[in-house]
């Protein structure tokens, strides 16, 4: 139980499988956009929820950048003005 979340990965370790809530909710979250799955079920229990959401994040470093509208040289120009004008 005390090496359950970590990466140890020594030889007397065992890996745990993939919750039946997380394949649920990564197989949910893979097909459809969370404002469906909110508009089409009437009650989603809290974790169920948290999940879902959880899995609907993209995980590399490259989608968050291509999903992100995020732009640095855009938000250092937009702070310039705000902070002169205060």
């Amino acid at each position: 139980a005390t090496g359950a979340g970590g990466g140890g990965g020594g030889a007397g370790s065992l890996l745990q499988p993939e919750s039946l809530l997380d394949a649920a909710a990564k197989r949910v979250a893979g097909s459809w956009a969370f404002e469906r799955v909110e508009g089409r079920f009437q009650r989603i229990p809290e974790p169920v929820q948290r999940r879902i959401v959880y899995w609907s994040f993209p995980r590399s470093e490259r989608q968050i950048c291509m999903y992100s509208s995020f732009q640095p040289g855009r938000a250092a120009a937009a702070a310039s003005p705000a902070s002169a004008a205060a």
